[in-house]
């Protein structure tokens, strides 16, 4: 196997590591987070009560699954090189369940995330986000007033 040959499956299976972590949302399986990320990743930061590593992720993935239970993230982009991601993306569903303390609404929500993530050659090791909640607020009547 030649040096380019080595990449290639190396990008080949980082990119099926991250794919893999945004389908747990996709095919609403907690599961899947195993498959994606390593024993000691850091999801940076940390939501609000979320503990540490993928055990501490899954719980906050359910939620989400519960509280949209059509949610879908569509990847719009991913930048790699050996070891890392960029991905620009998109986190749609509807609001049926209860969210952040909000009771349900039944509106549709379209919320921008963008998130980097580093890898091992087989794993996600870390991920830093920033999703748009002041977006998600306004489309569920909750926006703060300014």
């Amino acid at each position: 196997m030649t040096d380019t040959d080595d990449l290639t499956q190396r990008l080949q299976t980082e990119r099926a590591a991250v794919e893999t972590l945004y389908r747990a949302f996709n095919d609403k399986d907690p599961e899947l987070v195993h498959l994606a990320v390593t024993r000691d990743w850091q999801d940076i930061p940390l939501a609000s009560g979320q503990g540490p590593g993928p055990d501490g992720f899954k719980p906050l993935l359910a939620g989400f699954i519960a509280a949209f239970p059509d949610i879908r993230i569509t990847i719009h982009e991913m930048l790699q090189e050996p070891g890392k991601a960029a991905v620009r993306a998109e986190i749609t569903g509807t609001h049926l369940g209860e969210f952040m303390g909000m009771a349900p609404s039944g509106r549709s929500i379209s919320v921008r995330l963008h998130e980097f993530h580093t890898l091992n050659g087989e794993r996600v090791t870390a991920t830093w986000h920033m999703e748009d909640w002041l977006a998600l607020y306004q489309q569920l009547g909750h926006a703060p007033s300014l």
